[in-house]
Parts: structure tokens; C-alpha cells; sequence
């Protein structure tokens, strides 16, 4: 079975974000139930994880490329491309994730 390998684009590529904002990519996830039915991360009220791809000047604690937890209602929710994407001040992000 060959693997397929999709290359992805940068979604931020001619976005920067002002002041203490970051810009993030994510998806939001389905799990299935023992009985079957699939629920989408949106009927959840748990933290989401995303990834950085622009920030603004004023952050101090992120960077790009780093893979982080914020709260479900933060930031500003846009679709660019078919791609999830959010616009959320930094004091919003919960943390980081370490390799």
C-alpha cells in the first residue's frame, strides 16, 4: 500500500498578526462512541490543540511551529482554503507542548 505524502502549505504566508496576537492552524477531531456515533471536537468542552504559523511582535513566549492547548471559545475562528484556522492574543494560549 503506497503512502501518500501531501505536502502543506502555509496558510499564514502573507499574514502577520499585530501586537500579543498568535495565528494558529487546527482540526477539529472526530471520536466515535462504543455505540458508533462519531462526535465532532466541537460538541466537546475540553482544550484544543493547534499549531503556531505567524505571530505578532509583542510575543515573547511562542514561536512558530510550536504545537499548543487553548481554550475551545478563544480567538477569533476563520476558514482559509478548507483550513481551520484562529486569530488568539497569547495570554489565551494554555501551553506548550514539549518534544
Amino acid at each position: 500500500m503506497a503512502t501518500e505524502t501531501k505536502e502543506k502549505k502555509n496558510v499564514a504566508k502573507g499574514f502577520q498578526p499585530l501586537g500579543d496576537r498568535v495565528f494558529v492552524t487546527y482540526t477539529e477531531e472526530m471520536e466515535r462512541t462504543a455505540g458508533g456515533i462519531y462526535v465532532p471536537e466541537s460538541a466537546k468542552e475540553k482544550p484544543q490543540r493547534g499549531t503556531i504559523q505567524a505571530v505578532g511582535k509583542d510575543v515573547k513566549n511562542v514561536k512558530v511551529g510550536d504545537q499548543i492547548l487553548f481554550d475551545k471559545y478563544s480567538g477569533s475562528k476563520l476558514k482559509i482554503d478548507d483550513e481551520d484556522c484562529l486569530i488568539l492574543k497569547e495570554e489565551d494560549i494554555l501551553g506548550v507542548f514539549t518534544s
